[in-house]
């Protein structure tokens, strides 16, 4: 049987034991294995007061989520963190680039811990400094760096962001790509060929945005394959372009599949497709809402009784949603557990850990961006922050 065989089980509507599809499925995730951590968290927590802020993101298991003091999104939650500055501790509940954008928007005072440090992004990963340097020699030698504003997604390495403040660009989050790229466009309008933007690390996010916000064809857009000798791009193809995606992309996101949409719609009537901006550009166009993680929340909290919603993007979230508005017909794009590996290393073993740990007066897992890459990391950042909420289009 093949996953197009299998049968589309609504979320909280029941189980196919030949499927991992649903909410009582084989691919859940197990409780914690020591019934007593749940109040060691609440005793460490209680302990530590004021003096710890815990984060998390939409993303996280709900045995952990319980415990955060504010969730959302990447972006939304370090800026929570700047916002509290009488907190020792910050708690990242979340993935490394996460508790790196913390550590550089909050005070140096301020300590960020990330519960297990092998919590990464395979996007993130995808984009490398050395990489992104040979990649930006390579526009050199093409003779249109002078033209390139690079622009980074919020999924990146600090590193990454430092390098697009050092070279004049900035950072993006998914609700604000479209602002962001009109900004990056306007930079070097004057120049001689007109702006060309590098973007990184997620090629979909940039694709759907550079064609379907911002009007430009897929004909002015090509990939940057930082594996292949330089990018697999000629220089006449970097001179012609507008936009040079980087090939990255979100493991979760791009699972999800076009011929699966097809399927819901002549399965679920009425069904609406309500997905992230980092599927895929054929997944993209075929859905009839596309938007961030707050965005798709919103709308399904606003959708009314009895409506049916397929959502594609990470199961923890999905199958939050579904528990929490059992009078909507909700269901996951994909067939098959789509949790994302890395943000499901924060469990409550290391966050009990962590927050025991502080309660001793020990910091582990500490995240430090160092002075040089901070700096140029929050110039970046700092530019987005300056961007109008919306765009003129609006």
């Amino acid at each position: 049987m093949t996953t197009i065989d299998l049968p589309l089980l609504p979320l909280g509507r029941g189980t196919d034991l030949s499927s991992e599809r649903g909410v009582e499925c084989p691919g859940d995730l197990p409780p914690a294995s020591d019934p007593a951590l749940v109040e060691r968290a609440r005793a460490a927590k209680e302990a530590l007061g004021d003096k710890v802020f815990v984060l998390g993101h939409h993303y996280q298991r709900d045995e952990v989520i319980q415990f955060a003091d504010v969730t959302g999104d990447s972006f939304k939650l370090a800026r929570e963190a700047a916002a509290r500055p009488d907190a020792e501790y910050i708690v990242f509940c979340g993935v490394h680039f996460m508790a790196e954008s913390a550590d550089i928007l909050t005070s140096p005072a301020q300590q960020v811990v990330l519960p297990d440090l092998a919590a990464g992004c395979s996007m993130a990963d995808m984009a490398r400094l050395t990489q992104v340097e040979m990649a930006w020699d390579a526009l050199t030698a093409a003779g249109v760096a002078d033209q390139v504003v690079p622009v980074t997604y919020m999924n990146s390495s600090a590193d990454i962001k430092a390098f697009c403040g050092r070279h004049g660009g900035l950072v993006c989050t998914s609700s604000n790509a479209e602002v962001a790229l009109e900004w990056a466009f306007e930079q070097k309008a004057d120049v001689d060929g007109g702006t060309k933007v590098l973007f990184l690390p997620d090629q979909h996010l940039g694709r759907n945005t550079a064609v379907l916000k911002m009007g430009l064809s897929l004909d002015d857009c090509v990939v940057w394959d930082p594996m292949q000798p330089g990018g697999g791009l000629t220089a006449d193809q970097l001179r012609d372009a507008k936009v040079i995606l980087w090939k990255g992309h979100c493991s979760v996101h791009g699972r999800f599949s076009p011929d699966v949409v097809d399927e819901l719609r002549a399965t679920i009537p009425g069904v609406q497709i309500l997905v992230h901006p980092e599927c895929t550009h054929e997944v993209v166009t075929k859905a009839d809402l596309v938007g961030s993680t707050e965005f798709i929340i919103q709308t399904i909290e606003a959708a009314p009784a009895g409506s049916s919603w397929s959502i594609g993007t990470e199961l923890n979230l999905v199958k939050r949603l579904a528990a929490a508005h059992p009078d909507k017909n909700i269901s996951f794009l994909d067939k098959t557990v789509c949790y994302c590996s890395t943000m499901n290393r924060i469990d409550l073993p290391h966050l009990v850990w962590a927050l025991e740990s502080l309660v001793a007066g020990t910091v582990v897992n500490r995240i430090e961006v160092d002075p040089e890459t901070e700096k140029w990391a929050l110039v970046a950042l700092e530019r987005m922050l300056a961007l109008p909420g919306k765009t003129h289009k609006d």
